[in-house]
């Protein structure tokens, strides 16, 4: 899929945080593909009494299970993140993808307590499908072209449709071994987050958001 800038402001095509975001995870993969050092033991997210540590909830996103797996990853991280940190700023634009990251990692530790899984779990997903809701909520009319099939859709459209794709592959088995309601809980936890800036939950927002 390609969504055109029309013109970036702030920091151009590739903005800090996601400057960063891509080098770190492009390093710890190949990390993982040199092999000298348990990442996975260490930093993926386990479930709860199966070797689970706090910090596991933002370490496992730098962890990815395979060249297509990052490809997507970072590929949807910055075509739709670089316009999102360029319109919030880096430090907003920080607190709102680890706060997907980490709520994303809540949903998926309850998942895997309630379905018994032993299984850790890695990967930006989560934080990228919040990457994607800040996107049809900021940007709703933009126009994005799909690569397949090669079809141009609003951004407000694309979100809706893949956000039901993933509650198709979460209450089915047509997508096994992937933490899609892990995919869901990064797009709630963003929605909260936005909600909450923008004054529209009980909790109000401070001066500066």
């Amino acid at each position: 899929m390609y969504s055109p800038y029309g013109g970036l402001g702030g920091y151009g095509a590739f903005p800090p945080v996601i400057k960063n975001l891509l080098i770190i995870n492009g390093l710890v993969f190949l990390a993982q593909i040199v092999n000298i050092f348990p990442l996975v033991g260490w930093f993926a997210l386990w479930p709860l009494g199966n070797g689970f540590q706090v910090y596991q909830l933002a370490t496992y996103s730098f962890l990815h299970g395979g060249i297509s797996h990052i490809l997507f990853n970072m590929f949807a991280l910055w075509m739709f993140g670089a316009q999102i940190e360029n319109t919030w700023g880096s430090r907003r634009f920080s607190i709102y993808y680890f706060a997907c990251v980490i709520g994303a990692g809540f949903v998926q530790l309850a998942a895997t307590y309630f379905s018994g899984a032993v299984w850790p779990t890695i990967g930006a997903s989560g934080g990228v499908f919040g990457i994607l809701l800040a996107f049809g909520m900021m940007f709703p009319e933009q126009r994005i072209m799909l690569l397949f099939p090669p079809i141009p859709m609003k951004a407000k459209y694309f979100v809706i449709g893949y956000g039901l794709l993933q509650l198709i592959f979460a209450t089915t088995d047509l997508q096994p071994g992937v933490a899609n309601l892990a995919h869901l809980g990064g797009m709630a936890a963003g929605f909260l987050l936005i909600m909450y800036w923008r004054g529209r939950l009980p909790l109000k927002p401070r001066p500066n958001y």
